[in-house]
């Protein structure tokens, strides 16, 4: 019984990992690469957390469809809805200050 409830753990284990993908890209403001700035991906109830490197680079696994990517900041979480497929997808983003005071990100 312990063996078989392991072996169905692993397949189901994997079933959900066939089913991801990976969102990755650079997030800049004035042309410049924003570092260690924590990048949060919800993806209905599934949520993921990496950090920028020195580059801006990130990279998150994703269960596939519509999520939202939020960037902490400065302070403010600013956010742009993003789509997860079977494969990579990259979005570079650009943080842009408004008249307002806020930040928002934009898909170059």
């Amino acid at each position: 019984m312990k063996r078989t409830s392991m072996i169905l753990l692993l397949i189901l284990g994997f079933a959900a990992w066939s089913f991801a993908g990976k969102i990755t890209g650079g997030i800049t403001e004035a042309g410049k690469p924003v570092a260690k700035v924590k990048v949060d991906l919800t993806c209905g109830s599934t949520e993921r957390s990496a950090e920028t490197d020195a580059y801006g680079a990130f990279s998150v696994v994703a269960p596939e469809g519509k999520c939202t990517l939020k960037v902490n900041y400065q302070g403010q979480t600013p956010s742009f809805e993003v789509t997860s497929y079977e494969g990579t997808v990259q979005y570079d983003l650009i943080l842009e200050k408004q008249a307002d005071g806020k930040y928002a990100l934009k898909r170059k």
